[in-house]
């Protein structure tokens, strides 16, 4: 609530008119459906379940209305959402900044004035992420763990792999856990991490 009171004051201070400030994501979309606004500032995580319902609302918004400029801000880097923002609607008039760039307050208006105007704002540290990421995403693991990747993906189990490459279970264990950390895939509820490291190494 007090980050958005402060953007309030911010975005009025820079000459914009707020015209709805909501605290969940159904009444953002609500809103946004009511007022038609020039420009969306919403954060990744909102209410009811702080996980990326914001985002996700954002996404809704640009598959109903492509045009419709918003501005994505974020506690921190997450590539797979800058990725599915920047390939929405139809491409222009999109954001994401971390929060951290708020309290440069003159750059954070420029870019709420570039994104409303159909122009493309990515937070600096999100450019850096994606381009290391789209070089080569399983640059970072050692020999042996792109051998036991290569494994994962012919469908073996751990056991298995244990076997084919002469190591313990608990060492294959290990190498799998490293693989999911380097690939920046966390745990969560709704996604496999083990099948998106695989798809991971499908691609490269």
């Amino acid at each position: 609530m007090l980050l958005r009171e402060g953007l309030i004051g911010l975005i009025a201070r820079g000459g914009h008119e707020v015209v709805a400030a909501v605290g969940d994501a159904p009444s953002l979309a609500k809103a946004a459906r009511e007022h038609t606004p020039d420009l969306v500032v919403t954060d990744v995580r909102m209410p009811p379940a702080h996980q990326d319902e914001g985002l996700r609302t954002a996404l809704e918004l640009r598959a109903e209305r492509p045009q419709l400029p918003i501005l994505v801000l974020s506690q921190y880097v997450q590539r797979a959402y800058a990725a599915d923002l920047l390939d929405s609607g139809d491409g222009t008039g999109v954001g994401y900044l971390l929060k951290d760039r708020i309290g440069q307050v003159e750059q954070f208006l420029a870019a709420l004035t570039e994104v409303a105007s159909g122009g493309t704002v990515v937070d600096p540290e999100v450019v850096r992420q994606l381009l290391r990421r789209r070089r080569d995403p399983l640059a970072v693991l050692t020999p042996r763990e792109r051998e036991v990747l290569g494994e994962m993906a012919q469908g073996k189990s751990n056991a298995a792999i244990a076997r084919t490459l002469v190591v313990s279970e608990a060492a294959v264990g290990k190498h799998i856990g490293n693989i999911l950390t380097k690939l920046d895939l966390p745990p969560t509820d709704d996604t496999h991490r083990r099948v998106l490291a695989v798809l991971a190494f499908l691609r490269a």
